[in-house]
């Protein structure tokens, strides 16, 4: 009899290699808000088949990061206004809450790593300033990740940290931070948010989160909702001229 646990446990493995592997590209801003997916593109460039490269794009279309329409095709989500503000009080409930807690709770070890980790962040964004290569600007948004996961993660609430996870408001920040970079960051902008949240001023340390979440939300929410608008944008169908029966596309790219 054949190891069909074994088969599965295989089958979810590769499935979880593509969702990690097309995430990354969406993360690297290979596949940009709006670009179109083909399933069988994907799974030539992975060397993958097709089943662990659906499961792995419907998993994306579960977090709300892709979204398909029938008879379209399935592109990177482009989200509207309504979901970019609602994604900005998500953030702010759970991280402000958060830094409550760290400036409540954290160990002293805990409070002088964040300083360390702001200092590292500050650093590497002033070398983003003159180093626009995508590996390092990858690497850069992934330490900034990194960072807001290691202040939930000191809160002491891992079902928060889970929350934050869950949601993908920090896999978020860092795509609209790829569609509008923000210019003008002060010198200190990490370091003075870990200054006040590693103090034990619970109400200085929800504040300071709160405004270091906001910082740039408008020119964010602008510049996200001018893609949004974009006739380049719009889904629409496109028939072959050739064929009665030619698969229909998204203008621009084949379906998969």
């Amino acid at each position: 009899m054949p190891n069909t646990k074994g088969t599965a446990s295989c089958r979810e493995s590769l499935s979880g290699q593509a969702y990690l592997a097309i995430r990354d590209r969406i993360l690297h801003g290979q596949l940009s808000i709006g670009a179109v997916l083909s399933r069988r593109k994907l799974a030539t460039d992975l060397g993958m088949s097709m089943l662990p490269i659906c499961a792995a794009v419907q998993r994306l279309e579960n977090e709300g990061l892709v979204e398909s329409k029938p008879r379209v095709g399935t592109r990177v989500r482009i989200p509207t206004e309504k979901d970019i503000r609602e994604q900005y009080v998500i953030r702010e409930a759970l991280e402000c809450q958060a830094a409550r807690l760290v400036a409540e709770k954290a160990t002293l070890l805990q409070r002088q790593d964040l300083v360390r980790m702001a200092d590292q962040l500050d650093a590497l964004y002033r070398r983003a300033g003159t180093d626009r290569d995508p590996e390092f600007l990858f690497a850069l948004h992934g330490y900034h990740m990194q960072i807001h996961m290691r202040i939930a993660e000191y809160s002491g609430v891992s079902a928060l940290r889970e929350l934050i996870e869950k949601n993908n408001i920090l896999v978020w920040n860092w795509l609209y931070d790829l569609i509008a970079p923000q210019s003008g960051h002060p010198q200190r902008f990490h370091r003075d948010l870990a200054s006040v949240i590693t103090k034990t001023d619970v109400d200085a340390a929800e504040q300071a989160m709160r405004l270091h979440i906001q910082f740039g939300r408008e020119h964010t929410i602008r510049t996200v909702v001018s893609v949004n608008s974009s006739p380049a944008t719009r889904w629409r169908l496109r028939e072959a001229p050739a064929a009665q029966n030619a698969p229909v596309t998204l203008t621009g790219a084949p379906l998969s």
